[in-house]
């Protein structure tokens, strides 16, 4: 099983969290962990804009064994196909939220986040929550 981790998951590991920490490590020892294109640009778009110099080089460190995936047509087209049946709806969620959804629905992967309420009303993606499942 491949996991993907939510923008949140990798701030908990950045920020030391036992529990993320240790499971994220344990994972990758096995090659399950991927990280979405989105969510490296998120979290060093934040990470750059408040001159976080300790925090950037963890995250430098982490990436080194992870390669970053491409957000491809299909991603794209499957992201807008979530993006206007949420809407359809009166549900608006990020766009960041929006591929990373995509990027787990096309490629099968279980999305990793602590923030289910971005992603509860998205049909085919499989979430878990770390902080309450081990």
């Amino acid at each position: 099983m491949k996991y993907v981790l939510d923008t949140n998951i990798i701030t908990y590991y950045l920020k030391g969290h036992e529990i993320i920490v240790k499971r994220v490590d344990s994972e990758a020892a096995d090659d399950n962990i991927i990280i979405p294109p989105l969510a490296y640009f998120e979290i060093k778009k934040w990470l750059c804009a408040n001159n976080s110099k300790t925090k950037l080089q963890a995250f430098e460190k982490l990436f080194e064994k992870y390669d970053i995936d491409i957000i491809d047509k299909e991603i794209l087209d499957l992201a807008l196909s979530i993006y206007i049946r949420l809407r359809k709806n009166g549900i608006t969620i990020d766009d960041g939220d929006l591929f990373i959804a995509a990027y787990c629905i096309k490629n099968k992967y279980v999305l990793i986040t602590n923030n289910l309420k971005h992603f509860k009303n998205i049909d085919n993606i499989q979430i878990v929550n770390w902080f309450v499942t081990p």
